[in-house]
């Protein structure tokens, strides 16, 4: 075997390797989870960066703010339940990771869209990001957690 194709071959290992780490991160292939909620580890690294990152708005028991649904005085929506009564479960896991990373106006594309919700692209890492939503996963209900498996298994590759 020539040195150019090694190098080739390691290239193109490289680069699967590469892609697969995008394909996991941006959950755009069917049945594709980057949530973690059983493993331990994970979840407890979540339960930290909840605290220190969420909690103060949605809640030390992700119940959210009182009237969640509706705007408050200052026009924006206060922060909804991560619990089974809110409709973060209602969401896919990279749409979950999206939100938290880049913010919903960003994420969807929306220029007049406002929200006091923070962007936290430059304060947490991606693993961050995915142990606090793995800590959020590990509290629902086993059937609301089963719904969401579905429905991420369900996906289509967009």
């Amino acid at each position: 075997m020539s040195i150019q194709t090694t190098i080739f071959g390691l290239g193109l290992c490289l680069a699967a390797v590469g892609g697969f780490a995008v394909f996991a991160i941006s959950g755009s292939a069917k049945g594709v989870s980057i949530l973690k909620p059983d493993n331990p580890e994970i979840v407890a690294e979540g339960s930290k960066v909840y605290s220190e990152n969420c909690a103060s708005c949605h809640g030390e028991n992700l119940e959210g703010q009182p009237n969640w649904k509706r705007p408050g005085p200052d026009g924006f929506a206060p922060a909804p339940p991560h619990d089974e009564t809110g409709h973060t479960w209602h969401h896919t896991d990279d749409i979950l990771f999206g939100v938290t990373k880049f913010g919903t106006a960003k994420l969807l594309k929306l220029e007049n869209f406002k929200s006091v919700m923070p962007v936290f692209e430059n304060t947490l890492s991606d693993a961050e990001i995915i142990a606090a939503l793995s800590y959020i996963k590990a509290q629902w209900p086993a059937d609301i957690r089963e719904n969401h498996d579905t429905m991420n298994a369900e996906k289509q590759p967009e």
